[in-house]
């Protein structure tokens, strides 16, 4: 069993950053991908970034201003995000990809006021 959670959210102005962690307890070595998703209020869940074996991928809404990142660590990964926008508002999850099956943090919310 693998249960990430997510730490770094708050409140930050437009134009600021923050830094979101995820860490993941349980089947540690099993870990293959990891990524960040958010949720706006009366939206969808939606793609932020992910980090695999062959790189990383992100939103075409967050590219030059977001970076993903995993820790020493293999259980660990980070995301730097500058330049926020009101329109990042949005609670964050990770997802922890391991041994085929997928697992969700409970969230961490950032709001970035205007």
């Amino acid at each position: 069993q693998v249960q990430p959670v997510e730490s770094g959210g708050g409140l930050v102005q437009a134009g600021g950053s923050l830094r979101l962690s995820c860490a993941a307890s349980g089947i540690i070595f099993s870990i293959n991908d990891m990524g960040w998703y958010r949720q706006a209020p009366g939206k969808q869940r939606e793609l932020v970034a992910t980090i695999t074996s062959s790189g990383t991928n992100y939103a075409d809404s967050v590219k030059g201003r977001f970076t993903i990142s995993r820790g020493n660590a293999k259980n660990t990964m980070y995301l730097q995000m500058n330049s926020l926008k009101p329109e990042d508002t949005a609670v964050y999850y990770c997802k922890v990809v391991a041994v085929g099956t997928i697992y969700w943090g409970k969230g961490t919310l950032v709001t970035v006021s205007s």
